[in-house]
């Protein structure tokens, strides 16, 4: 959750270290693994809306992501600040 509100992004593509199964959309993690009956061990796959980011890896690929969302969500602050005067406006002249 502090990531979520320090980079003020709820999304992020998993990276390198982090095994994924696109054609499933499951997530294997290293350490999560459950014993079969006959013996052998295997991964457990987590979907991916069910895990959080705890640490995130800032190489140039991801700050080129928080640049591009800032960016966005910035322009998207200055349009709705800019259309509340003018609904404001256009309310008034409703009411009078």
């Amino acid at each position: 959750m502090e990531l979520r509100q320090k980079y003020n992004v709820r999304s992020m593509p998993i990276r390198k270290d982090d095994e994924v199964q696109r054609k499933k959309y499951v997530i294997y993690i290293e350490r999560v693994q459950r014993e079969k009956a006959n013996g052998t061990t295997v991964h457990v796959g987590i979907h991916p809306s069910k895990v959080v980011i705890t640490r995130l890896k800032l190489d140039k690929d991801h700050k080129k992501i928080l640049e591009r969302k800032a960016k966005s969500r910035q322009t998207v602050e200055d349009r709705s600040s800019e259309t509340s005067p003018r609904l404001l406006q256009q309310s008034e002249h409703v009411v009078n």
